[in-house]
């Protein structure tokens, strides 16, 4: 919250006119106001679905579960993917007193979408990275995986993963 509101004291020193939980009104509606520069930011509110069978939880409802204090964490924790959101959720895991933290993705760190200093932040904190896994499923504490490989790069120019046919187990809770 304190960097937030540092971004957006910084934005007002520019001008910006900033309207949190505001109701949107159009962009036709706005323009009829005078504005001539509009941007929306809503956030990304829509988390990615992993569709495993076993305790597997949305990553925005548990972290604003922990931010309110009607989550806990506890064992060992895997957070699915490589972005912002997933490195912020390993880091509060891992802060919150789980056992471990763990970030699985399909590639390797080479190709992760998080910002380099995100990363950092998280090995600093003590994540632990599993590359080159594909979560099966999650039962009895354990996090089954199927091994990857890096394949010919996709449109963004990533290596896509390719299956190999192996596993690898992983403590999860």
């Amino acid at each position: 919250d304190e960097a937030i509101d540092k971004d957006v004291a910084l934005m007002e020193q520019y001008g910006v006119e900033i309207k949190c939980g505001a109701p949107a009104p159009s962009v036709a509606e706005l323009k009829a106001q005078g504005y001539t520069h509009i941007f929306f930011a809503v956030g990304a509110w829509k988390a990615g679905k992993l569709d495993i069978p076993g305790n597997v939880q949305g990553v925005i409802e548990w972290m604003k579960d922990m931010k309110s204090g009607k989550a806990s964490v506890s064992g060992h924790v895997v957070v699915v993917g490589a972005g912002n959101t997933a490195m912020d959720a390993a880091r509060v895991a891992k802060r919150s007193g789980a056992a471990s933290s763990t970030i699985v993705y399909r590639r390797t760190k080479k190709y992760m979408p998080a910002d380099p200093q995100e990363l950092e932040l998280a090995m600093a904190d003590g994540v632990q990275f599993v590359e080159l896994a594909a979560p099966v499923k999650q039962e009895n504490g354990v996090l089954t995986c199927e091994v990857m490989k890096l394949g010919e790069p996709d449109a963004s120019g990533r290596r896509s993963p390719v299956a190999t046919g192996e596993t690898v187990t992983i403590p999860c809770d």
